[in-house]
């Protein structure tokens, strides 16, 4: 009983290590950007050993990939519930542009240039695994699915093209804006733009009554 104990009491000890790890890591990133940010800035600030690190993370990429991941399932449950809040009489069109401007809200103000800026880089160098943000079962590729299916069983959309291919052009095209703020940023506005370009897009698949 008491080796047990001992034991339980070391995976503890491991665990809230991991998580001053993570914490603090996630702290550095949003305040530094990922670049910026050593593995012993990381563990100074967790005010753990070097070591212990290594022991979670094979390396700071991991740690990204891991933030990466847990970005993602927030934001797609932060996405949800948004679209939970319409009545159920409100018109799809409508609950698809404001998703979408509440996407863009999110990465401009919440997320920041700067971590959208590295996680672009890891796009393009592939230094971390991304699989997260590129898998086309991610919630946000399902709910833009959902509400496309919804809106042509309503009526309000055209059948001509899938509502599975429409999703994930519609994922397609908030990255291809998401990029465009990069670079222009700040000139660019996303939210204003993003609602711009999906109010054309929506009115291109759109049933339009004579």
């Amino acid at each position: 009983m008491h080796i047990e104990k001992k034991q339980n009491l070391k995976v503890l000890k491991a665990l809230e290590a991991k998580k001053k790890i993570y914490e603090s890591a996630k702290a550095l990133f949003e305040k530094n950007g990922f670049e910026n940010v050593s593995v012993d800035s990381i563990v100074e600030m967790a005010g753990i050993a070097k070591g212990s690190f290594y022991v979670h993370y094979d390396s700071k990429q991991a740690l990204i990939a891991e933030l990466i991941s847990y970005y993602v399932s927030k934001l797609d449950t932060d996405y949800k519930s948004h679209i939970e809040a319409f009545s159920v009489d409100c018109r799809v069109s409508e609950v698809i542009i404001s998703l979408a401007g509440k996407i863009a809200d999110i990465i401009s103000n919440s997320i920041g240039y700067d971590i959208i800026r590295v996680i672009y880089e890891v796009y393009l160098t592939r230094s971390v695994d991304s699989g997260a943000l590129l898998e086309y079962n991610r919630e946000l590729y399902k709910l833009f699915n959902t509400l496309i299916e919804q809106g042509i069983k309503q009526g309000e959309f055209n059948a001509d093209i899938p509502a599975e291919m429409l999703s994930r052009h519609y994922v397609l095209a908030l990255r291809g804006l998401t990029y465009e703020w990069c670079i222009r940023y700040p000139q660019m506005d996303l939210i204003d733009c993003t609602l711009k370009h999906f109010e054309i897009l929506i009115n291109g698949i759109k049933i339009h009554k004579s």
